[in-house]
């Protein structure tokens, strides 16, 4: 019987398409992660049983989904989906001995790999509910359908080993060099054992003490000789290293601004941040594995020919050891992989706790929680615990069983030389000379051992980056995008759907259809929830609409190329982003050359002169990541100054006032007033000092549009927006 498929999960929420994607390759599809989070309608909660089940009927299966008792179980066709532990996804394809009470389960762990488990353990991490006094689980039951076969699956691509090697060959003259360095350090190197000999054989035997002092003085040459060719290597080497860790993480970083703002809603930081650390393993293994390896190689069968010529059974001795060391090691390996998984989830979720702690500070210390968040953190420091006993123990069991065949080696060629050396089979030089060979080929086979354990580990790693580079760009390179806007610069959102990501989740958005004239500012208003801010992220291209169509003029919107529409827009979102640097710098952040000019006018319609001024350094004042060291207001000013300086055709505020005092904010809505005349506005607010001088109020819930016009307008006919706004002062009421 084949082996059953199995898949890791890349992060920590992939758990459920990934046991779709082991169960279509076990019906012998293969579907990327990718497509299946996309489908399964993944978030940064995960995915639920609905949406694995939804995703598994777009790619060909007929699903069912169940709560089942134990002997129901018995009695279903394998492989189906278990909700596992409450919290996690996993396969069961087969069951042992179902006869017997003694059965076993066999699971596709996602997180952990092909487990099986005794019945006890099983039904305590499957059982969920009781009904009636019968503990079940619940399980999602897959057949393959006609359609299934009909689909081809995706086609098998992605990083391989010559994207690692590509960042090499940029520096292959200096890699030639090193080769070289190789080439005179390794014949320096083969000349000792010689002298070693000679020292011993001639210079001691005829107690001749100035050829010993010849010998001694050529081997300090050699010696410094080496000393040289090595350090001259390291420079070489550490320039190389240098540079190609840079490069591996620059281009991890140009691919990952490359892609649409959708990914980054779905990813935790953790996981992105050990992505970036993953570029490290690929760099450790080009700079410094992969190099130094094919020096031990070279070493190695140099001086595996001279210990051949200096005794035939010495060399088989140490080719049977070395061989039988390598299958030791090579044994573990599949365990190491597996560790290196779990290594890089539990990595993750600190990376992610301790950002979320330290962010966080304020609000923990307001609502006294620091024992429980610190409980939290203490959990996933056990866990990192154990799994570091686990990889401790991995490695004791490895170097446990390699000591024991290194050194047996080793004592074994002691004994045959020295035997040898009595029989009159070898000289006593010959003997010293063949421990310092044979001391010389150990290295070279823990680095080829060392070696293997690399490359395991960046292709680990490689397997990962591979998620991300699999995805397609927001602006392909193949499409062509328009660069410039049409006459008519009006926005038209014609029958608009959207739905986030998420099985089961209503459209937010449903079927709106709007016009958004131009020069005009439009206001959108309306309870939280309503979709405000979504058709603001539709407009600027947060996200595609599922249904419908948003054109400027008689322009598509996907004609238009993201930076460049992204360029024409000023933008005030909830949760803009001040960045740690000087104010200057965080109003002008597209600019390398700041424009004084356009800067102070941003200051003056924001209102931030005065702020500006009281500070010791003014505009060159450092700020703290995300607004450290400034109030709420100021740092929405600072947010609005931004968009204004873009001196942008459409601008796009999202509770851009919700923050400032009704001074500030009075003072600002005038000076807006005035930057607004001729630019097409669009303005979410709950605030009627924002948006009763709008030319077109648009009244949502729940993703409806059911009211519009202007203030007049919707006052008088006493509807929604009148109920909205009644309690709020300017209406006099």
């Amino acid at each position: 019987m084949k082996k059953f498929p199995h898949y890791k999960q890349q992060d920590q929420m992939d758990c459920g398409p990934t046991c779709l994607r082991i169960i279509a390759k076990y019906y012998g599809r293969n579907y990327s992660l990718q497509r299946l989070r996309e489908i399964c309608g993944i978030n940064r909660e995960g995915v639920s049983l609905l949406g694995i089940s939804e995703a598994a009927e777009k790619i060909g299966f007929r699903t069912t989904g169940a709560r089942l008792s134990l002997v129901k179980l018995l009695e279903i066709d394998l492989p189906c989906v278990l909700h596992w532990q409450q919290k996690h996804f996993v396969v069961l394809y087969k069951i042992s001995s179902k006869s017997s009470p003694k059965r076993v389960y066999h699971i596709s762990d996602p997180a952990r790999g092909l487990i099986e488990y005794k019945e006890a353990e099983f039904l305590r991490c499957w059982f969920s509910t009781q009904n009636n006094g019968h503990s079940e689980g619940i399980v999602l039951l897959l057949s393959a359908a006609p359609e299934f076969y009909a689909q081809g699956g995706d086609p098998s691509k992605g990083l391989d080993l010559s994207y690692m090697l590509r960042y090499l060959y940029k520096y292959k003259q200096l890699i030639v060099q090193l080769f070289v360095g190789l080439g005179v350090g390794s014949l320096l190197q083969l000349i000792f054992p010689f002298l070693t000999q000679s020292v011993v054989d001639i210079g001691i035997n005829t107690r001749n003490l100035n050829f010993v002092y010849i010998v001694l003085i050529a081997q300090t040459m050699l010696f410094l000789g080496r000393m040289s060719v090595d350090f001259i290597r390291s420079w070489i080497l550490l320039h190389i290293t240098t540079r190609i860790n840079i490069s591996i993480l620059t281009d991890f970083l140009i691919k990952l601004m490359k892609l649409p703002m959708s990914f980054f809603e779905t990813k935790m930081t953790g996981d992105i941040m050990q992505r970036m650390s993953d570029q490290g393993r690929i760099q450790s293994f080009l700079t410094g594995s992969s190099l130094s390896t094919i020096f031990s190689l070279f070493n190695l069968i140099v001086f595996a020919f001279v210990l051949a010529y200096y005794n035939v059974n010495i060399f088989i001795i140490f080719l049977v050891s070395s061989v039988l060391y390598s299958l030791w090691v090579i044994f573990f390996l599949k365990k190491r992989r597996e560790l290196d998984f779990k290594r890089f989830d539990i990595s993750s979720e600190n990376q992610s706790n301790i950002v979320q702690l330290i962010s966080g500070m304020q609000e923990i210390k307001l609502n006294n929680c620091e024992q429980q968040k610190r409980w939290e953190w203490e959990r996933i420091q056990a866990r990192l615990f154990k799994f570091s006993m686990k990889s401790l123990a991995l490695g004791q069991y490895q170097q446990l069983g390699a000591f024991f065949i290194n050194e047996g080696k080793n004592i074994l060629i002691t004994f045959v030389v020295a035997k040898s050396v009595i029989d009159g089979q070898l000289t006593l030089g010959a003997m010293m000379a063949i421990q310092y060979i044979v001391g010389q080929l150990n290295s070279p086979i823990e680095h080829l051992l060392g070696f293997l354990q690399s490359f395991q580990d960046a292709k680990i790693s490689l397997e990962r980056l591979n998620e991300i580079h699999e995805l397609e760009d927001e602006e392909p390179v193949e499409k062509q995008f328009l660069r410039e806007l049409p006459l008519n610069k009006s926005i038209s959102l014609q029958n608009i759907v959207f739905t986030y990501p998420g099985a089961g989740n209503d459209p937010v958005v449903q079927n709106i259809s709007l016009n958004i004239p131009e020069g005009k500012t439009t206001a959108i208003v309306g309870m939280s929830g309503s979709g405000k801010t979504t058709i603001l992220k539709l407009l600027l291209r947060f996200y595609e609409p599922e249904k419908g169509e948003i054109r400027v003029g008689s322009t598509h919107l996907q004609q238009i190329g993201y930076r460049y529409w992204r360029g024409k827009c000023g933008i005030v979102m909830q949760d803009g982003f001040i960045f740690s640097d000087t104010i200057a710098r965080n109003i002008a952040v597209g600019d390398e050359y700041l424009d004084m000019q356009k800067l102070l006018n941003a200051i003056n319609v924001a209102n931030i002169r005065e702020f500006i001024e009281e500070l010791p350094l003014g505009l060159n004042t450092k700020i703290g990541a995300a607004g450290n060291g400034i109030s709420q207001g100021q740092r929405q000013r600072i947010l609005i100054a931004r968009a204004v300086y873009k001196d942008p055709e459409y601008i796009f505020f999202d509770e851009a006032t919700n923050a400032l005092d009704a001074n500030n904010e009075k003072v600002i809505m005038e000076n807006l007033g005035t930057f607004f005349k001729g630019r097409t506005v669009v303005v979410v607010a709950h605030r009627l000092s924002t948006v009763k001088y709008a030319d077109n109020i648009i009244v949502l819930e729940k993703g409806v549009i059911i009211e519009q016009g202007t203030h007049q307008e919707l006052v008088t006919a006493n509807g929604e927006y009148y109920k909205l706004v009644k309690n709020q002062l300017e209406l006099g009421v």
